[in-house]
Order: C-alpha cells, then structure tokens, then sequence
C-alpha cells in the first residue's frame, strides 16, 4: 500500500539532481520545512547521502535513481511519487549538465547531451507534474535557469542556449497552468562553489590558457558587484521561498539571484 502522509497539509515535493550541491540543499531545507522529499539522480550513492539526510529531519524521503535523459524517465520519476503519496505539489527541476567547448569547436555529442537533460528532461518532467497539478488545481513547479541565458558566452554555448531554453518553457507551462492554480517561476543563481562549478571553471581556465586557476577564479569573482560567490545554502533559501512561501499571484517569474553580476 503506498504510505500514508501523517499530516493532510504535508506538502510532497521532488527534487531532480539531488545527489548533491544545489539539488541536495534544497531538498534537505525542503525536508525541515515540513515536507515529503523525492530525489532522483543518476549517482546512486550521492542520492543515498541526501536521502539519509533527509531522514535526520524526519521528514519521508523516496530515492529515484535513474537516467532522466531517457524517454519516460521523468514522467515515471512524478508516477512514483504519486503512487506512493498520492499527489504532488512541488516539483524543483535542478538536474543539469553542460561542457565547456568553444563554439567552432563544438561537437554534436555535447549538444544532445546537453539539451536532453537541461531542455527536453525538464520539459517531461513540466508535463507530467502539471498534468497532476491540474487535477488538484494547486502547486508549484520551479526550474534552475541560469544567468547565462541572457548573455553571451561562446565557450558555454550549448549550455547558455539551453538555459535559455528553461526561460521559455517555464513562461509556457506558467501560462498553461495558470488557470488551475499551479504557479510556475525559475531561479537563475550566479556563481557557486558546486562541483558542476568546479568542473566548468576548470575547463574555462584550460579553454583560455590560464594555468593560474586561482587568479582565474579569483578574477571571475570580482565581477561580481557583491564581491563573493553564493552560498548553496542561501541559493536554496530563495528555492525553497518560490516553493512555498511567495505570493500565489506570482507565476511565470525569473528570479534573478547573481549578486548583480545579471541585472533586471
């Protein structure tokens, strides 16, 4: 039998990229605010981690480990978590990869990988959340954009245009979804000490001849006009603040979290 909320105003919630970074944070302050968490990841012991952590809150957590870029993933990632709580009310599409490639040098590989999880992955798991989301006329639906949706970067580019890609189908599914009562934003954070960060500034310094990774590092953040990079933690708080506690008036929104570095 699927297990049974303890409380009819528990709020059930899954989280895609959860093994760790961003996707772990939010779903772990998600778990103390009182909620039922799925997470769902390709790393398996990542997600494992994130699970017991959640169990320390003593909120439910349900693990779904699982290749979202495969068709029927995603719809079948919101099917567990109906089946087993029988609804869903916040879905937070985190899950992302991208690869640093200059442009004239970018390879097809990159590019499907890219946009099947970042564009497609994200759009099923819109899809298949709204649809339950309609029949209950209530939720929420948040998606991980990117400040670089907006700018110009030919070493990022299949990352960039995929982001951009969220901007338009969270202010699709927003305005689909709207007379149900389901609200639909996206957060674009700035730079975080995330591994998928790590990774990408690496690449970065390599693409561009800085054997200096620090000075590289410490000269992308002084761009930043608040003078540091972002903690997960706070990036989560503003997460888990479209979640739950903003205005049911406000749906198809980018909230911008880069510390100026991208300005509206």
């Amino acid at each position: 039998m699927p297990a049974q909320i303890p409380d009819a105003t528990t709020r059930r919630a899954l989280v895609t990229g959860a093994a760790g970074g961003l996707g772990r944070e939010v779903a772990v302050q998600l778990a103390r605010r009182g909620c039922a968490v799925a997470v769902t990841d390709i790393n398996g012991e990542g997600l494992t981690e994130t699970a017991r952590q959640i169990d320390q809150t003593g909120a439910e957590a349900e693990t779904i480990i699982g290749d979202f870029t495969l068709e029927g993933a995603p719809e079948a990632a919101v099917e567990k978590v109906v089946a087993r709580w029988r609804g869903i009310d916040i879905l937070v599409n985190n899950a992302g990869y991208g690869v640093i490639e200059p442009f004239l040098d970018s390879t097809y590989k990159a590019w499907t990988r890219t946009l099947a999880l970042n564009v497609t992955a994200l759009a099923m798991a819109c899809k298949a959340a709204g649809r339950v989301m309609r029949e209950q006329r209530s939720g929420r639906i948040v998606n991980i954009t990117s400040p670089g949706s907006r700018m110009a970067l030919p070493d990022y580019t299949a990352y960039t245009a995929s982001k951009a890609g969220v901007d338009s189908i969270t202010r699709a599914a927003a305005v689909a979804l709207a007379p149900y009562g389901v609200l639909v934003n996206s957060l674009a954070p700035g730079m975080m000490d995330t591994e998928m960060q790590r990774s990408t500034e690496l690449d970065l310094a390599r693409v561009n001849g800085r054997a200096d990774l620090q000075a590289f590092l410490d000269e992308r953040t002084r761009r930043i006009p608040l003078g540091r990079r972002a903690e997960i933690s706070e990036v989560a708080e503003a997460v888990v603040w479209l979640c739950i506690d903003a205005p049911k008036y406000m749906t198809a929104e980018r909230l911008n979290m880069s510390g100026g570095l991208d300005k509206d």
